[in-house]
């Protein structure tokens, strides 16, 4: 408890925010402990996708005083880079959470007192257009301050590379060394006031950048279509509503209905616990909206716009659209409408459905799986396109990440959500539906169902077991699960060195069952919990959708067999 008090006494005296301070001290005052462990026990880290926590005093969360910090760590490193501040300036923007304008304000400030220059989205800006302002002005860097789909109370630092792409080692080793040579947040040289003008090397993004966006946006659209569709969307409570308004009007799909209570950017997600469209409940108000007005497509995206849901129509009902079955539509999609000279590249998660593969053996296309995460899927890309492989065309995470083209060096929800527009009025003008697609692609590369388990541990000790367990899964393999023949197996802890970097060490294990499917097992970095993804394959020889539901129920069953036989 001591040292607690210590840090905490340390971190009040540096601290620029007097409300952070004041809160800092009533826990002192208090003699909190667990607020003061909160606080001041484990600090936040700089990692592959930056800094991301709740919001608060102290070491341990997002502040004024972290950003601050990140952010002399980041400018260090683009002045070592560069051999003195970079030509080009830092491209940055933030979401509607409470905090963001001022972290932002204050990344601005950092950047411009160490002699960089900054371009800044003056209002609330989606992930994705930043990410491409980046790629456009030939940014050295670019940060975003959002925690995308986190709960209300977390906020985050997320930063891009020279290539306009998320970061990856070893830059986010070089960026994380330089912050913890930072000293303390006030004695950072900062300009107060950037937004405001207090600096020339600190000014407003290029008001064309939105056109420009546009422009590639249409461009990158596998087979543009115009529709009167009535299609409910939401970006809950996020900061895409107006871009994906204005980018459907100019499209000519021309009855795009925003769910009201939602449209307007609020910080405070106050119709949502939890604003991921992944999570029960949070697209509510969007299917009722539907069902009201008797729309033709459900489309949703994450509060910073860079992830997609959807949802359609099914026997009276809605349907969601699991994020494997976006991947496959979208990707094939994109592939049977391929017009550039170039052999296209398809890139997902290694967690992601093998369903692309087969579709893109099926198109000529090159197919490459990679680590989790949206960074390695375009670097994977950039790599190939470098080597002559082809031209990037699709990429997609399970988590209801997408990128059609090359507009956007990340995912892209909006450019996704227009695509998926595309298709569904394509299938609409034939008398078809968008599930009558899907079921084609069923017919052509096998039915695939995909389904996760969970084991929760508590504790060091707890974590202690879910590491042993994907051990001995690695050391000893079972030779058949539930029935099924394990055909063999990749230990991606091991052997990092024969594969491309893209597909580096981690704690994964996959089994091959032959043509039947796969069992994916990995731990999380960050919480006791152990991972189970199956993913399961089937021919259709009765109905579609009375297939599926029996093979899902096949993989759910599985999944929960696996964890079993683990024994945490």
């Amino acid at each position: 408890m001591n040292d607690l008090l210590g840090a905490a006494r340390s971190w009040i005296v540096v601290d620029p925010d007097p409300m952070t301070r004041e809160a800092l001290q009533a826990l002192v005052d208090a003699g909190d402990q667990v607020g003061l462990a909160a606080a001041m026990g484990e600090p936040l880290t700089f990692g592959t996708a930056g800094i991301r926590g709740e919001v608060g005093p102290g070491s341990g969360r997002m502040n004024r005083a972290t950003v601050i910090r990140t952010t002399s760590g980041l400018a260090a490193h683009l002045v070592s880079k560069h051999k003195g501040p970079p030509q080009q300036p830092v491209a940055l923007g933030f979401d509607a959470r409470p905090d963001s304008r001022n972290f932002a304000e204050d990344t601005a400030g950092v950047l411009a007192a160490a002699g960089i220059a900054v371009r800044f989205f003056p209002k609330v800006t989606p992930t994705p257009l930043v990410a491409f302002a980046a790629k456009h002005l030939d940014a050295p860097a670019a940060v975003v301050i959002t925690a995308s789909h986190n709960p209300p109370a977390d906020n985050g630092y997320k930063v891009y590379d020279s290539n306009a792409a998320q970061i990856i080692p070893p830059t986010d080793i070089e960026i994380a060394t330089a912050i913890a040579e930072v000293g303390s947040a006030a004695e950072v040289p900062r300009i107060e006031d950037a937004f405001a003008g207090a600096s020339d090397l600190v000014t407003p993004m290029p008001d064309d950048i939105l056109d420009a966006y546009e422009v590639e946006l249409n461009s990158a659209r596998p087979n543009p279509q115009t529709s009167n569709l009535e299609i409910v969307y939401t970006p809950l409570h996020g900061v895409g509503g107006e871009t994906v308004i204005r980018v459907f009007l100019s499209a000519k799909h021309a009855r795009l209905v925003p769910v009201p209570e939602q449209v307007q950017p609020d910080g405070a997600f106050p119709t949502v616990a939890f604003p991921n469209p992944e999570e029960p409940g949070a697209l509510d108000l969007a299917l009722e909206m539907a069902r009201e007005i008797g729309a033709d497509l459900v489309l949703a995206n994450d509060p910073d716009a860079d992830r997609l849901a959807s949802a359609v129509p099914m026997a009276g009902e809605w349907r969601l659209l699991s994020g494997n079955e976006l991947g496959a539509l979208l990707g094939d999609y994109v592939l049977r409408y391929w017009r550039h000279a170039e052999t296209p590249i398809v890139v997902n998660s290694i967690v992601s459905s093998p369903m692309l593969g087969r579709i893109a053996g099926r198109r000529g296309a090159v197919h490459e799986a990679t680590l989790t995460g949206f960074k390695w899927i375009i670097n994977a890309g950039l790599a190939l396109e470098d080597r002559g492989v082809g031209r990037f065309a699709f990429g997609y995470e399970e988590a209801l990440g997408y990128s059609v083209g090359r507009t956007v060096r990340d995912k892209d929800g909006i450019g996704a959500a227009l695509v998926m527009a595309d298709l569904a009025a394509e299938e609409s003008a034939a008398g078809r539906s968008v599930l009558d697609r899907l079921h084609d692609l069923w017919d052509e590369v096998g039915l695939w169902v995909s389904a996760q388990h969970s084991i929760v541990t508590a504790g060091p000790e707890g974590q202690a077991a879910l590491f042993a367990a994907v051990d001995r899964l690695g050391n000893a393999p079972p030779s058949d699960v539930q029935g099924i023949e394990v055909t063999g197996m990749t230990d991606y802890r091991v052997g990092h060195d024969r594969r491309p970097m893209w597909l580096g060490e981690q704690d994964l294990i996959e089994l091959y069952l032959g043509d039947t499917g796969r069992v994916l097992v990995r731990p999380s970095g960050t919480e006791p919990k152990l991972k189970v993804y199956v993913d399961l394959s089937a021919p259709v020889e009765t109905d579609h959708d009375d297939a599926h539901r029996t093979l899902l129920a096949e993989a759910q069953a599985l999944s929960r067999a696996v964890g079993e036989w683990l024994e945490v």
